[in-house]
């Protein structure tokens, strides 16, 4: 640590940072523009203008900008000194010559970056009077409004979009006054993080489309802590709701995970929560229709379908851990599902366990970050898990930090580290059946069949520790490329293996398991990921149950009397056949759930559930990060939440009440009953936590217009309803401060900072922890690993009839993901479902359309073909795929007439 003085005061500063995150760390405003925390410093504002002075006899001293210097100790510094406040002045004058006067309309107005600081440096009067440079604005697509006369030229937003998130579609076009950010022409932005320009941008140039439509501002929504339910990241977000709906969901900073960015499945995927066809009644089937009930109609009904025999719960990976828990206490542990088919439940229940006794950490995303070499072998994470693909891209930029060491430049000094570390190999090998995002900066992608990946992954380990299994009958070619991996994995410092769920092969997690287990031994600070598929696929491994052949076992014998089913829609589970004799085999189906599926049209009681937008509750990532998730709005009853339901289901049926009745006594019941969740308490702070004594409140204090959006009826203020499940307050009234804990931050602000950037004031440093304490507890720490223990399990070679193909799941960014297909923005970047082929059968070709007989049922799609496709090996979309999950399914095609 170091000291400098910033105006005659003494601040401890890092030695690893710049004059301006020192400056912002110590409290101080300074305004910047091209800085920010990940993407570094180029000094191309010059806005940050400070005097530094060379020591106590130094008077006169000199500009200079402050996101460009260095800490050195005992610097001496001033912001406030005259000619650095004209300096400031001077340049935010001319950034705003050409800045069309529209705050008022402006969608950012009231959390624009470009606001704060230019009252910062106390402009207010304009006075340039001449005609303004004007742009042409580009249609980018569903996600971002476009409007380039609010350009300041920071280059921030080409600087995420190209150097951190790895795409070339947005560029700097121009020079001088005369920049232009934006494509050759117009079309959707390409990248999967494209969303994060919203708040990349310190202006209005880039804005969200669809939050344009139910615009609010700012001050007029209320916030909640929320998790991202798009996959199994966890990454944290903030729903912001007003007037009973979803605005919109941004970004919520959590150090070891998502940090400043979301994906945008992530950030525009919320729309489910809405859709027209959402249960919103209970409804019973009378003559084969659905009818609307009352609540007491609908747990009448439920008691006198359980009186007909044992009632068997199917939970999901989808749902809170809260939910899935008061469904196993109203049916039972014996007879709660996890609502997987055996393969992917025998697989989801090993994640855990494999994670345990392997010696290699479990790392966190940011942690990935930091990696040196990068084995990702057999999941396509940038569609799995797009926030950890971007994670691995980081890498291939950390990668240049030894080379900048070298030369004594400081990392942060982004410019300069990327010229040294230009020629830096890439630390990422991936080994994957179909191309991914990542194979352009990987130094090998190498494709294969998943069986043939897991014997390279096999022999890797064996190549790194001799005492690990080899593998018999490997071509000359796979043996040389198993020595380069072993040799680089062996030589990295911090190695990390990537594997997952996505095609459901066991020796593929076995063969991670093996090459990490190896590295660990041979002295690596190894790190080991598994991917799994479902927002709370890992809470469910935890939980346990029975998977879903047990529960078709169950009703071919006659041993259930009303099936429920939780959040799960079993028609992307099961093929068509199996679900229907299933279905045929139970009396009755009860469904639970907040989006109207295939299946809930085939219930005889439906019970409309809140989404994760209206409810507390628990997930779990893919880490072992269990994390809460608070309710941004109250939705009317009968809507409520699952666990709630199934409460009084249990009352309807056992006449007694469980123990439990709000969020905390059921997260406390679930921790006494089930062991491997017992930290789960410790997610966040109880209903119970007070800052200052009061309740956190969830608007910001400048909210206005709830007495007037009613003044038609009544000019007195309504009471807002609190729910009984969260600290937040459900209006303006409470405390706020940036100690508020991580896991309850409903809103970023500051006095002075209404921005996104208001953030750096609730972090203990610029970049790290928050102040308040970071959100979740990781539930796989601590645990002893048990010695070395190898997986001998080695696949034969894959091979295919000449007929045949083997089937796999393409997982997709958009489209594959159950929920956020169910929302506008995401639906129009939908791809059509295609069945895509390495090697073209005689007969067929691209664009052909071709019938498939995949477990009795006949599927046509059109063909297209894919060079980069091993042979004997096809993708579709993973419902179709799913219902094969695990196996070896051969499929043979019949061509159709041309489409």
């Amino acid at each position: 640590m170091a000291t400098i003085l910033v105006d005659g005061r003494a601040c401890p500063a890092r030695m690893d940072e710049n004059l301006l995150q020192a400056c912002l760390e110590s409290g101080a405003d300074l305004p910047y523009f091209c800085w920010h925390p990940e993407l570094g410093s180029v000094g191309a504002c010059r806005q940050c203008a400070v005097k530094q002075f060379s020591g106590p006899d130094d008077k006169a001293g000199r500009i200079v900008m402050a996101c460009m210097t260095p800490v050195t100790d005992g610097a001496i510094l001033s912001i406030d000194d005259p000619q650095a406040k004209e300096f400031r002045a001077g340049v935010v004058e001319w950034l705003m010559i050409n800045h069309p006067h529209d705050c008022p309309v402006c969608p950012e107005g009231g959390e624009c970056h470009l606001q704060d600081m230019t009252v910062m440096t106390g402009h207010a009067r304009r006075r340039y009077r001449f005609t303004k440079r004007t742009h042409r604005n580009q249609d980018l697509g569903p996600f971002l409004n476009h409007e380039m006369n609010r350009c300041i030229g920071c280059y921030r937003c080409v600087r995420f979009y190209r150097d951190y998130a790895g795409s070339e579609d947005l560029a700097a076009f121009g020079a001088h006054d005369d920049l232009y950010f934006g494509r050759h022409e117009d079309g959707a932005l390409e990248n999967a993080f494209s969303g994060n320009l919203v708040e990349i941008c310190p202006t209005g140039v880039f804005t969200d489309k669809p939050f344009s439509a139910i615009y609010s501002r700012k001050w007029d929504m209320r916030g909640a802590p929320s998790v991202c339910a798009h996959c199994a990241v966890g990454c944290n977000t903030i729903v912001n709701a007003r007037q009973g709906t979803v605005r919109r969901v941004i970004n919520r900073y959590h150090d070891a995970v998502n940090r400043y960015f979301l994906c945008d499945r992530g950030r525009y995927g919320h729309g489910f929560a809405t859709t027209p066809t959402r249960p919103r009644t209970p409804t019973t089937r009378q003559d084969g229709i659905p009818v609307p009930v009352s609540i007491t109609t609908a747990l009448d009904r439920f008691a006198a379908m359980a009186a007909r025999g044992p009632i068997v719960g199917i939970g999901s990976t989808r749902a809170s851990l809260e939910s899935n828990f008061a469904l196993r206490a109203l049916t039972g542990p014996d007879r709660f599902s996890t609502g997987l088919p055996q393969p992917e439940h025998d697989l989801t229940m090993q994640v855990p366990a494999l994670l345990r006794a392997t010696p290699a950490r479990n790392p966190s995303l940011h942690d990935m970050e930091s990696a040196d070499a990068v084995l990702v072998l057999g999941e396509d994470v940038c569609a799995t898990a797009p926030r950890l693909g971007l994670a691995l891209r980081q890498t291939l930029r950390r990668a240049a930090n030894p080379a900048a060491d070298a030369a004594k430049v400081p990392h942060w000094m982004d410019a300069a580290v990327r010229m040294l570390g230009a020629d830096t190999p890439s630390p990422l090998r991936v080994l994957t059946p179909a191309a991914t995002d990542l194979d352009p900066i990987a130094a090998t992608a190498h494709r294969a069949a998943p069986d043939d990946i897991a014997r390279l992954g096999f022999a890797i380990a064996h190549r790194i520790d001799a005492s690990a299994p080899d593998v018999p009958d490997l071509s000359e070619t796979d043996l040389q490329l198993a020595d380069t991996l072993a040799t680089a994995l062996r030589t990295a410092r911090r190695p990390l293996i990537v594997a997952g769920l996505q095609y459901a092969n066991a020796a593929l997690l076995h063969a991670a398991a093996n090459i990490a287990t190896a590295l660990h031994a041979a002295g690596t600070d190894a790190a080991l990921s598994l991917v799994v598929p479902d927002c709370n696929s890992m809470g469910m491994a935890l939980m346990g149950g029975i998977p879903l052949d047990d529960v078709r076992a169950m009703a071919q014998a006659g041993r259930i009397g009303t099936l429920v089913v939780m959040e799960n829609d079993l028609t992307r589970r099961l093929d068509a056949t199996i679900l229907h004799d299933l279905l045929a085999a139970v009396p009755h189906l009860v469904v639970i759930d907040h989006i109207a599926t295939p299946l809930a049209q085939q219930a005889d009681l439906v019970l409309p559930a809140t989404a994760l937008t209206e409810s507390g509750g628990t997930l779990v990532s893919t880490e072992g990060r269990a994390q809460r998730f608070l309710p941004a709005l109250l939705p009317a009853m009968p809507v409520q939440e699952s666990w709630r339901w199934a409460r009084q289901l249990s009352l309807a049926t056992a006449g007694t009440e469980p123990d439990w009745t709000d969020l905390d006594q059921i997260i406390a019941a679930m921790a006494q009953d089930i062991p491997s969740l017992s930290a789960v308490a410790d997610a966040a702070p109880g209903a119970g936590y007070r800052l200052d004594g009061r309740r956190v409140r969830s608007e910001p204090a400048r909210i206005s217009g709830r007495t007037a959006l009613r003044a038609h009826v009544s000019v007195h203020d309504r009471p807002l309803q609190a729910s009984p499940d969260t600290p937040l307050a459900p209006t303006m009234e409470g405390a706020y401060s940036p100690d508020i804990p991580g896991a309850l931050i409903p809103f970023y602000h500051a006095p002075g900072w209404n921005s996104v950037q208001s953030l750096n004031r609730f972090q203990q440093e610029i970049g790290g922890k928050m102040r308040g304490g970071e959100a979740g507890t990781r539930l796989l720490d601590g645990t002893p690993h048990t010695p070395p223990n190898w997986h001998h399990d080695i696949p034969p070679p894959f091979t295919t009839g000449p007929d045949d193909l083997l089937l796999l799941p393409e997982y997709r960014l958009f489209g594959t993901e159950e929920l956020s297909t169910l929302s506008p923005p995401i639906a129009t970047r939908i791809a059509p479902a295609a069945l895509r082929l390495g090697t073209m059968p005689a007969g067929l070709e691209n664009g052909t359309t071709a019938t498939i007989t995949l477990a009795g049922e006949q599927i046509t799609l059109p063909v297209r073909h894919d060079s980069a496709l091993p042979p004997g090996i096809a993708l579709c979309p993973p419902h179709l795929a799913a219902r094969a999950f695990g196996t070896p399914v051969h499929i043979q095609l019949r061509r159709e007439d041309a489409s």
